[in-house]
C-alpha cells in the first residue's frame, strides 16, 4: 500500500524558511512525477511545484525564485525548500505522487507565515 508521509510544516515569520519532506512507502521511481499542492482557507487547492522522475521541475508563478523542489531517490523522499516566505503562503501543503493508475496524496502539513 502506498503511503506518503509529510513533515516539516510549522509557524514561521515572514521572510523565514521552512523545508517540507514527503517520504514514500515504495520506490520513488514508482511515480512518473511528484509534487506539492497547497490549499488556503476558503480557496481551491493549487499546484505549488512538481518534479518528474527525470528531474524536470515546474513551479507556480508566485513561488518561482523562492521555493525549490528536489528529490532524494535513495531515501524515496521529495523535499520543498521554501525561502522568503510570505503570509500569503499560509496553507495546508500536501504531497502528491502520480502513479501509473492512481494519484496518491499525503495527509497534509500546515504552514503558517505570520506578518
Amino acid at each position: 500500500q502506498v503511503q506518503l508521509v509529510e513533515s516539516g510544516g510549522g509557524l514561521v515569520q515572514a521572510g523565514g524558511s521552512l523545508r517540507l519532506s514527503c517520504a514514500t512507502s515504495v520506490s520513488i521511481f514508482s511515480f512518473s512525477a511528484m509534487g506539492w499542492y497547497r490549499q488556503a482557507p476558503g480557496k481551491q487547492r493549487e499546484l505549488v511545484a512538481t518534479i518528474t522522475s527525470g528531474g524536470v521541475e515546474n513551479y507556480e508563478d508566485s513561488v518561482k525564485g523562492r521555493f525549490t523542489i528536489s528529490r532524494d531517490n535513495g531515501k524515496n523522499t521529495v523535499f520543498l525548500q521554501m525561502n522568503s516566505l510570505k503570509p500569503e503562503d499560509t496553507a495546508v501543503y500536501s504531497c502528491n505522487a502520480l502513479g501509473a493508475w492512481h494519484n496518491y496524496w499525503g495527509q497534509g502539513t500546515q504552514v503558517t507565515v505570520s506578518s
